[in-house]
């Protein structure tokens, strides 16, 4: 069964509503989820900045590393954030829709990256973990040093503001939700 991205998006409401009615940051829960949710954002800056969706197969930058630098990324945004909010019952229903959400979609990536890139996307699954990564950077046979830098450009083709701009929103509401309190 093929999860769409706007299914996602929708099914993450379920949570994000109760998630910030019964939220109870404190400071120092803030910096912490801020810490974890900045390094989830530099992580999917760095991939968003490096991919060439659907034309070739990243395999460089942060996808040198693990297969899913964007979904990993995600999930320490997402974590950084239910983190911050100071219910443990979210962290941990963040983790399972997460696990139960995306290993679905990234086993129906996989699929198509097969189908559409061959032996160059065997070769790099066999070498480059799925999810958690690597210590050390794979580096394919022959590969091509222009296709591995990474583009502010491509970074704003990606559109990867908008989770810059979600994380601020989430962060201004839970530091709203705390003075309130």
């Amino acid at each position: 069964m093929a999860v769409s991205r706007k299914l996602r998006l929708k099914a993450v409401w379920l949570l994000i509503v109760p998630f910030f009615w019964f939220a109870a940051p404190t400071p120092e829960l803030l910096l912490i989820g801020g810490l974890l949710a900045a390094a989830g954002l530099a992580i999917r800056a760095a991939a968003a900045g490096f991919i060439h969706k659907d034309r070739e197969l990243t395999t460089t930058g942060p996808y040198a590393r693990t297969r899913n630098p964007l979904y990993l990324g995600s999930f320490v945004l997402g974590l950084g954030i239910t983190v911050a909010g100071g219910r443990w019952i979210f962290a941990a229903l963040f983790v399972a829709f997460f696990a139960w959400v995306y290993s679905r979609v990234i086993r129906q990536e996989a699929r198509h990256l097969a189908s559409s890139f061959g032996q160059a996307y065997e070769d790099y699954a066999r070498n480059v973990p799925l999810f958690l990564p690597r210590l050390t950077p794979w580096r394919p046979q022959g590969a091509r040093l222009e296709s591995g830098r990474f583009s502010a450009d491509r970074w704003r083709r990606n559109r990867e503001y908008e989770a810059l701009l979600g994380a601020a929103a989430g962060f201004a509401v839970l530091a709203i939700r705390m003075v309130t309190l």
